[in-house]
């Protein structure tokens, strides 16, 4: 799985940018077609959930998701091959 945002939904708010214990959004810099900035994921491999959500077959942070007021931050599937960098910090 891994963690997107779609910038058709996202109003800009930033309310991910605040709550996210993991520090993968940063506030944008580049309007998208509503002329909105949209956060972007810096880093998205330091997300815990959406790496291990299949192996444990739970959600272990969900901040992100929870506080978005139009539902724009989602999971989706990877391909088989999808290459992906993952991050173990301790």
């Amino acid at each position: 799985m891994k963690l997107v945002i779609e910038e058709k939904l996202c109003k800009g708010c930033n309310l991910c940018t605040m709550v996210c214990p993991y520090n993968i959004f940063q506030e944008g810099t580049k309007l998208n077609e509503k002329g909105i900035v949209v956060p972007v994921l810096d880093r998205p491999e330091r997300c815990t959930n959406c790496r291990l959500q299949k192996l444990y077959q739970r959600r272990l942070c969900g901040v992100c998701q929870l506080i978005c007021p139009d539902q724009a931050i989602k999971w989706v599937e990877e391909g088989p091959y999808e290459p992906h960098k993952v991050v173990i910090e301790f």
